[in-house]
């Protein structure tokens, strides 16, 4: 058996820049990728790293225990033969707008033939977005074939009732000073809390003003397109779209107290639709378990809601998050549009959401919205009632008048969270 390589064991700080490092700088918004420069996040040779933090998002912890136990090499680096995207994507004017575009690298899937030269001379740069085509299989579409409310047309939905479309999975990278405007905080303020409240784990987010451009350790995006891709960016053709943050418990394994996959097939039922009749569909699919507060918090949320006194009730349903998280919501949907700015998008025809707090954020990101397209009221399960008439009298989209449920005084006036 072969013995893994391994660096020399000495520990390298990258809290400060050292003599002779040899970084490619990043110049935000450039629309030539060779000007804007690549993004190295290189563990092999620090001295090459142009950003704070690491690829893989979350993933990268595995990497390090992987490492830690053996199993992989500290010095290895992907071959990139045959990974690249299987339809073009993009460019789009988007993408050298440094204020539309700030939490990915737009070049992010065309970084192994835009960087060859580089790679070649032993540079580590690795790509931060992928596209798969695949197939999707979703029971219920099958039960749409079956009762006759489904064609297959041989192209987007196949006689076996599975799905046709375009994956793309996209790993966070932020520029940091476009983030904290995005935010309305300031740039520094943005550096220090993240730096404290991430245990102090990555320290050049205070010592290296230098190095705007960060990696965060947390779940990235993926985007479903349905129909051709072409058809997304195309002004004379319709598109569908539904912005979902993920709820695993529901959406893979189904849930009684949330409407997240009633709503998500619903979303890809319109979406697919919309390509059949010759436009797009769209699902970007963020990973936000719990609304960014966590699985562990939402059943927390999940059981103090139901053994509270009364029971489950509408008046009490922000209260009861607020309680154990100290907050309703933290996934700050400022940052939500970018996936769209990415894909070329100017207009939804048909936003498959109630949230006010999506709908706001892509309005405000010029994105125009033209119809809200809510749950049917006979996909919402009977425990999700609760949650769903909270969020309606609280602003949620309806096309009913709301019903008259208490609010906290604080929730008025401010975006109603979704899972």
């Amino acid at each position: 058996m072969n013995e893994i390589k391994r660096p020399a064991r000495h520990i390298v700080l990258t809290s400060h820049p050292r003599d002779g490092e040899r970084r490619l700088p990043i110049t935000w918004g450039a629309a030539d990728p060779r000007v804007r420069g690549p993004v190295i996040g290189s563990l092999t040779d620090p001295g090459q790293r142009n950003v704070i933090g690491a690829h893989s998002g979350s993933y990268a912890l595995y990497r390090a225990l992987a490492i830690a136990a053996g199993s992989l090499s500290p010095l290895h680096k992907p071959d990139l033969t045959d990974t690249a995207p299987p339809v073009e994507l993009g460019p789009h004017p988007q993408w050298s707008d440094p204020e539309k575009i700030v939490a990915l690298d737009p070049f992010g899937h065309l970084a192994a033939e835009v960087f060859k030269d580089l790679i070649a001379d032993g540079i580590d740069i690795r790509p931060t977005i992928a596209v798969a085509q695949a197939r999707l299989t979703v029971p219920e579409f099958k039960e749409e074939m079956r009762a006759g409310r489904l064609e297959p047309d041989g192209k987007i939905v196949l006689e076996s009732g599975e799905i046709n479309c375009t994956k793309v999975a996209i790993e966070p990278v932020w520029h940091l000073p476009g983030v904290a405007r995005r935010c309305g905080i300031g740039e520094q303020d943005l550096r220090r809390s993240l730096f404290e409240h991430t245990g102090g784990m990555f320290p050049e987010l205070v010592t290296r003003p230098d190095l705007q451009v960060f990696l965060p350790p947390i779940g990235g995006v993926t985007a479903y397109i349905f129909g051709e891709v072409s058809a997304i960016a195309d002004p004379n053709r319709k598109l569908a779209c539904r912005v979902h943050d993920e709820c695993n418990g529901s959406d893979v394994f189904g849930s009684d107290i949330c409407t997240c996959r009633p709503y998500l097939v619903h979303g890809i039922d319109i979406c697919v639709r919309a390509a059949q009749e010759g436009g797009a569909g769209l699902i970007v699919y963020n990973r936000k378990e719990g609304r960014a507060l966590g699985e562990v918090t939402k059943f927390l949320v999940y059981n103090a809601r139901k053994r509270q006194a009364g029971g489950d009730t509408a008046d009490a349903y922000f209260e009861r998050t607020e309680c154990v998280a100290g907050v309703q919501d933290v996934r700050f949907q400022e940052l939500m549009a970018d996936t769209l700015h990415w894909l070329g998008v100017t207009r939804i025809d048909r936003f498959v959401s109630m949230s006010n707090m999506k709908y706001d954020a892509l309005v405000r990101q010029g994105i125009e919205i033209v119809e809200r397209v809510p749950i049917p009221d006979a996909l919402i399960p009977e425990d999700a009632r609760v949650e769903m008439a909270a969020k309606k009298a609280a602003g949620y989209f309806t096309e009913e008048s709301p019903p008259d449920a208490a609010v906290p005084s604080e929730t008025k006036g401010r975006g109603v969270p979704e899972h």
